[in-house]
């Protein structure tokens, strides 16, 4: 059944795909193959984030970013291209454009003895002192994030004919981070510079996104007929969608899908929006060449092949962070 125009993003229950019942399993794994063909967005439910965890790491994420400029500073590491730590505002900018969005975030990645960060090329994480149970709740969080991202590369290793552990070992200690973003207050409008937005139309990088809810509407998808239509879901679902890194192992089989943020209406432009996306990533080895299974003489590879740290590297350097 093809929905070119969905108005809200396809809902499925996780909970089918854990079940233990094969055509419970098999209905969760063609739900998404549909959704992510057609629109690249799901939003899940029954994940592995409890509802206690989650406001815990929203109010340790604002008492951080509530912080003042100099002190957050300490937390920026020179020369890693943003790859843990805090951020400063209006650094990171869309591929293709030089306007800054107006955000500010910090980076959480895995927490591995010093051994395996170094075997593996990663910084080591950095957490501020000034917010103690910071490290706490991102590092669980972050924990519980990876674990429903690997059960939903497993239905979608399923839906492409891999075997179901295909990504298992590309991603247990792949280079995934935790990022709390702060869409910071812009108490006089007429101050941000031109073309300036909270986060400019863009891709995302990765394999897969989960985002929990974030704290104000804004963020928006657009969709195969050029529309922009608003993402939302319930309090107790996370959005997940596609990254670029899927879309090319796939030749465009997954569609990785252009989402923004917008700026809010005028009178709402002084208060913050706090959302806290978990970027999948992979080991940096990983071959993201097109998979054999989709490509054929209809579907010709449009993609170089290339490694998944490689293709970070590029982006980084696209996005300003390098």
């Amino acid at each position: 059944m093809k929905h070119e125009h969905f108005d809200s993003i396809p809902s499925v229950d996780l909970a089918d795909f854990l079940s233990g019942d094969p055509e419970r399993k098999q209905k969760f794994v063609e739900e998404l193959g549909a959704a992510y063909n057609e629109i690249g967005f799901v939003a899940v439910k029954n994940h592995r984030l409890t509802e206690t965890l989650s406001r815990q790491l929203y109010e340790h994420v604002e008492a951080f970013f509530r912080l003042d400029d100099a002190t957050k500073q300490r937390y920026e590491i020179p020369g890693i291209g943003g790859q843990r730590g805090y951020t400063s505002k209006g650094k990171e900018h869309a591929k293709g454009r030089n306007v800054g969005d107006l955000k500010e975030f910090y980076h959480v990645g895995q927490e591995l003895p010093a051994s395996e960060l170094e075997r593996l090329g990663y910084p080591a994480n950095i957490f501020p002192t000034e917010v103690p149970a910071f490290e706490e709740t991102t590092v669980e969080a972050f924990r519980r994030l990876l674990e429903t991202g690997m059960d939903m590369l497993r239905a979608i290793a399923l839906y492409l004919n891999l075997p179901e552990d295909y990504f298992d070992d590309k991603v247990q200690q792949g280079n995934s981070i935790l990022r709390p973003i702060h869409y910071f207050p812009i108490d006089n409008p007429d101050t941000v510079p031109d073309g300036a937005v909270r986060a400019a139309e863009h891709g995302d990088i990765n394999l897969i996104t989960l985002l929990m809810g974030a704290s104000a509407e804004g963020l928006q998808i657009l969709r195969k007929d050029g529309e922009w239509i608003p993402v939302t879901a319930l309090p107790e679902q996370i959005v997940v969608n596609v990254g670029d890194m899927l879309e090319r192992h796939t030749n465009k089989r997954l569609k990785s899908t252009i989402h923004r943020v917008v700026n809010p209406p005028r009178e709402k432009m002084g208060s913050s929006r706090f959302s806290i996306p978990f970027f999948l990533h992979s080991v940096s080895e990983m071959d993201l060449s097109c998979l054999e299974s989709c490509v054929g003489p209809a579907h010709p590879a449009e993609f170089a092949p290339i490694t998944a740290g490689e293709f970070l590297d590029q982006r980084l350097r696209e996005i300003g962070l390098k």
